[in-house]
């Protein structure tokens, strides 16, 4: 992007953090950038007062059911213009494909996203990805459609936009491996029995991040990590082998890479997605930030742990899926997101997580994961396998 050249955003998730963030990016840089299209969820107050901001020509909702509720909002707040209303996931699609918007933040939660951002891939946009999931499902669709359109996918996740910029003029062929940092969530330091006794209260309670609940107890159980592990294999085309995993508390170096003749290159910078927004927004360039500065004297202490993979199941769990390949991981993304929303309504205990996905990973039958329909069947699949797990639960799954 050079010059002054106004750019079209679509965002899917603008009423979540990435979302949101996104927006404050916006705004401190409205000579760059203005909103094309917005898709929300249920947050109709947040969503009405985006557009009044704004001014999007289209937003989406995920009902139908709200769509006068929120043209009373738009009206009440003093909209200047009316804007298209869509619903559902021809919404989040339309919100994708929107003819203006030449860049598409995907950053809803879960496999909700997994449609409208490959629609935006097609038609070669350039994508900034904050949803996992996409390439967790279906990462050779994804990343095959990349290609075909010229599309750019660009990394949002902290991790993943740090090894975009730490890869920035080296040679993929001298890379040995990339290392994701973790933070290490609430129970980094728990014993197993305590973890096994965790709250719902507990687990949102993460150290570093204000993220969704979702993501946050995903953070807590790592799997957040294995989705991570999993989507750098796709972006920078590395076995599961070259992907480490490092736990750092202090979350200030969001990741790093080691080139074959030992170097380690690390990207460090303030734990405010922003800053990760702004680069994806603007790539190639680098524009100044509003943002604080990472001051040298947090730079005292920075420590790094393997992770333990036998209090953290899910690392382990996300680590087959990516060798099993194909649906496998689409699967594993799917029992994850019913069992995490089981847990977060207390119907199932906190390591109940890992065991309902070993237990729908062990009874996947796992296929080609090239068309779109497998892996929708697959994400399907596993999804009604877990929901009959938890209303039907049958003897506990040991985790090797």
């Amino acid at each position: 992007m050079r010059g002054s050249l106004m750019k079209n955003i679509s965002i899917l998730g603008c009423t979540g953090s990435i979302g949101r963030s996104t927006l404050s990016v916006v705004r401190s840089l409205k000579d760059r950038f203005s909103i094309s299209a917005l898709a929300a969820g249920r947050d109709l107050d947040r969503l009405a007062e985006q557009t009044v901001e704004f001014s999007p020509r289209l937003v989406s909702i995920s009902d139908e059911r709200d769509v006068s509720s929120l043209r009373d909002k738009l009206g009440k707040a003093g909209v200047k213009r009316m804007p298209e209303i869509a619903c559902g996931e021809e919404g989040l699609v339309a919100v994708a494909c929107h003819g203006d918007a030449e860049i598409v933040i995907s950053a809803t939660v879960g496999a909700v996203g997994f449609l409208p951002t490959y629609e935006a891939l097609k038609l070669g946009r350039r994508v900034c990805l904050a949803n996992k999931e996409t390439l967790v499902m279906a990462g050779e669709l994804m990343t095959k459609a990349a290609r075909e359109s010229h599309a750019e996918l660009l990394p949002v996740d902290s991790e993943h936009n740090a090894l975009h910029q730490c890869m920035r003029g080296e040679d993929h062929g001298e890379l040995k491996r990339l290392i994701l940092t973790a933070s290490g969530g609430p129970f980094r330091e728990a014993s197993l029995e305590k973890i096994e006794q965790a709250t719902v209260e507990q687990a949102l309670a993460h150290p570093t991040w204000q993220m969704g609940a979702k993501i946050t107890i995903d953070s807590a159980t790592l799997m957040n990590k294995g989705l991570e592990v999993i989507e750098a294999g796709w972006l920078f085309g590395v076995p599961a082998d070259r992907v480490s995993v490092a736990v750092h508390p202090q979350s200030i170096v969001h990741s790093m890479i080691e080139l074959i003749d030992g170097s380690i290159i690390a990207q460090l910078g303030v734990t405010d997605m922003r800053l990760m927004i702004q680069y994806a927004l603007t790539f190639p360039e680098r524009l100044p930030s509003d943002l604080p500065e990472l001051g040298l004297d947090s730079l005292s202490k920075l420590e790094f742990h393997e992770p333990d993979l036998v209090r953290f199941p899910c690392l382990k769990l996300a680590y087959e899926a990516m060798r099993e390949g194909g649906t496998m991981p689409a699967a594993m993304s799917a029992a994850n997101e019913v069992a995490v929303a089981a847990f977060l309504s207390r119907s199932i205990g906190f390591m109940d997580i890992p065991r309902l996905i070993a237990s729908a990973m062990e009874a996947h039958q796992t296929r080609s994961a090239s068309s779109l329909e497998a892996v929708i069947e697959a994400d399907r699949w596993a999804r009604s396998y877990a929901g009959d797990r938890i209303a039907h639960p049958s003897a506990a799954v040991t985790i090797q």
